[in-house]
């Protein structure tokens, strides 16, 4: 169980979400222009570090002293936000399409956190936008000691001319034959609430099953950060012997919605380039559907 308590943390992001819906319904369709704004935010407290890190399948004990760096999006939700102000859609309709983290240097517990957010780019095409975040944070010691860049999308009314063909349907992501189930993820139906009392990102896609439902979904999806922040602590049990210190890097699509309840794996595959760069994925099986996937690396 997750605590209602924990909404209390998370008042700075769901005021920032409110004013971005607000203003999306208010204004007409603009051209977004680059964006970069910068804060400075408290640590996130133990208490909720800790139940953060029990969700995810984490132990409280190898983070002792230590953020970890996947919890970003509860202290950069309401920055994000902020950056995405100039952009004229409806927050609730945003999907985040993919992530990559790149880590830097550890993020201490306790210590105020400085951060940036840019608004890197907004490309619109036929049926939707396309957007790419980035944000930056760290201590003051390190600023720069997690860099992520997320990638969302927005869906649009189609223009589509009725007589144009319709394109072929895009593959579905799979999971590679050959990779490995690494553990198995046991996801209940309110996962996502709870996920979003931890980290504030409330979209009701994630914890309104009508609304879900509403959006063409038969039940609630998690979040595709939530499937990174799983797949990154089993690695830690799993493949680095609690080690915190040895991922390097973790850059993943969210490929197909992740309904609740569910039970996926976490698979891994080789360095088959010997590159350093080893694949992830949330998945089923091996050569099943893919939930979420892409690469790793370590130190």
């Amino acid at each position: 169980m997750v605590s209602l308590l924990h909404v209390r943390h998370q008042m700075a992001n769901l005021a920032a979400l409110g004013r971005l819906g607000r203003l999306a319904l208010a204004k007409e369709r603009t051209r977004p222009e680059a964006r970069v704004l910068s804060a400075e935010v408290s640590a996130p407290s133990d208490g909720l570090v800790n139940d953060y890190l029990r969700w995810c399948g984490g132990d409280p004990k190898a983070w002792r002293g230590r953020v970890p760096p996947h919890l970003f999006p509860q202290w950069s939700l309401a920055l994000l936000a902020r950056a995405l102000e100039p952009i004229p859609y409806r927050v609730e309709r945003v999907l985040n399409q993919g992530c990559r983290v790149t880590l830097n240097g550890p993020i201490p517990r306790g210590e105020r956190l400085l951060l940036t957010a840019d608004l890197h780019e907004v490309r619109e095409e036929e049926t939707k936008a396309r957007i790419h975040q980035r944000v930056t944070t760290g201590p003051s010691s390190q600023p720069d000691a997690l860099v992520a860049d997320v990638y969302e999308v927005v869906p649009l009314p189609k223009k589509r001319d009725p007589d144009a063909p319709k394109p072929p349907p895009r593959a579905k992501a799979r999971v590679p034959q050959d990779w490995r189930p690494l553990g198995e993820l046991k996801l209940g139906p309110h996962a996502g609430r709870q996920f979003a009392l931890l980290t504030g990102d409330f979209n009701p896609v994630h914890w309104l099953k009508p609304y879900a439902k509403a959006a063409g979904f038969r039940s609630t999806i998690l979040h595709g950060f939530a499937q990174m922040a799983c797949a990154s602590e089993m690695l830690v049990k799993r493949r680095f012997a609690g080690d915190v210190d040895r991922l390097a890097s973790m850059d993943v699509r969210f490929t197909r919605p992740l309904l609740l309840p569910a039970r996926p794996r976490v698979l891994i595959g080789h360095d088959a380039h010997g590159d350093g760069v080893h694949g992830i994925a949330v998945g089923d099986a091996p050569g099943g559907p893919a939930y979420m996937i892409g690469t790793y690396t370590t130190r």
